[in-house]
């Protein structure tokens, strides 16, 4: 198949996801097309099967803001015109499915192109439920020809707020041979020159996920007698905020805020325990990255996570804000190498028994046949 894949070229789980989908559609024979503003993160390299087609941007002075939605539909229609794309695969629905779908429209009556939703979650728990975003939201997902959930809580939460409820459930993913824990390497003692427990946060930093909520499980647990650091990787609005409440408990020696990494999985091989605090998750694809590198999870008992994490098997989970049971737990694992290794050892089983690319690639290409089949029925008609 030749496929069109959009995605925001950014840390965020969706361009990820995204990314690393069309990486792997490619590795089994398929003809990927990225459309985007820019190159999108997870894609370092370009080849026979994987392209991307920048979407350009046109400055008017009649536009205060440049129109990026129609700018990406005409990219799209170009793109499926040249490359004869049998379908437009985006993610995240505002503003790429309305985009998708105006592409579609444009290249009728001459050829039917479907267009595929992937929903990964703020598209749909914060943005699409804001009032003044709920119309468009809605007819994007409604007008879709096929459209997919990452997890059982986003597409009941999209029938809550939407009432359209004909979703595919089709979770994130994780390649094996990608993901799993390397041997200790020089960046172990760089992180804990004392050899000291480590814990691990992975974000963009934006406050939904809690990441001063870290320091003070840092805090928690220093407290408990465990002389632990923390490694806080990623970047965004709330690095500040952790950064000053590190300074403020006199923590920020212990703590390493190390930025974007290109290559999670070495960070995650060196740690011993992922903290997740978010308020909101719709599936915790930084849970799902550490399981499979045998780290156990502390996390939110949140949307998502309880499809990823399972309490007291993989890791623990705890009320959104609790502090003193995130501290509790992640004391008793820090302290307790065999625990850890045990519950590494499960995670790393539960990650790659479930959520493997062997697993759920077919599950995509799977669903883009039907919806192909179904668009050309309609074409039929």
């Amino acid at each position: 198949m030749n496929i069109g894949i959009t995605v925001y070229p950014t840390y965020g789980g969706s361009g990820i996801v995204g990314s690393e989908l069309g990486k792997e559609l490619a590795e089994r024979g398929h003809n990927v097309h990225f459309i985007s503003s820019a190159l999108p993160t997870r894609l370092t390299e370009l080849n026979e099967r994987v392209h991307f087609h920048e979407v350009d941007m046109m400055s008017y002075p009649l536009f205060e803001h440049q129109p990026y939605t129609l700018a990406l539909a005409t990219k799209m229609a170009n793109v499926a015109e040249s490359e004869d794309l049998d379908l437009l695969h985006v993610h995240y629905a505002i503003p790429h499915s309305i985009s998708a779908i105006l592409a579609r429209e444009s290249l009728l009556p001459q050829r039917r192109l479907p267009v595929i939703t992937t929903l990964h979650g703020t598209d749909i728990t914060l943005v699409g439920a804001d009032r003044s975003y709920l119309p468009i939201t809605r007819y994007g997902i409604a007008q879709s020809d096929g459209v997919t959930a990452v997890s059982h809580y986003l597409k009941q939460a999209t029938a809550d707020t939407f009432q359209f409820d004909h979703i595919a459930v089709i979770p994130n993913f994780i390649c094996a041979s990608d993901y799993k824990r390397r041997p200790i390497s020089e960046l172990r003692a760089e992180l804990a020159p004392g050899g000291e427990p480590l814990l691990v946060h992975v974000s963009n930093f934006r406050p939904v996920k809690r990441p001063v909520d870290c320091v003070e499980v840092l805090a928690g647990v220093r407290a408990r007698g465990i002389d632990a650091r923390l490694v806080m990787v990623g970047d965004g609005s709330e690095r500040g905020r952790a950064e000053h409440r590190a300074r403020c408990l006199g923590l920020d020696r212990y703590c390493a805020f190390v930025g974007k990494q290109p290559r999670i999985v070495d960070y995650l091989s060196e740690c011993d325990v992922l903290l997740l605090p978010s308020e909101q998750e719709s599936f915790g694809l930084a849970a799902l990255e550490a399981l499979a590198c045998e780290v156990p999870v502390i996390a939110s008992r949140v949307g998502g996570i309880p499809e990823v994490v399972t309490d007291g098997e993989t890791g623990y989970l705890s009320e959104v804000g609790d502090i003193e049971k995130m501290s509790d737990d992640a004391a008793r694992l820090l302290s307790d190498a065999d625990l850890r290794r045990e519950m590494g050892k499960r995670a790393r089983a539960s990650a790659i028994g479930r959520y493997s690319t062997d697993l759920i690639i077919p599950q995509y290409v799977d669903f883009y046949e039907r919806v192909i089949a179904a668009s050309n029925g309609t074409v039929d008609k």
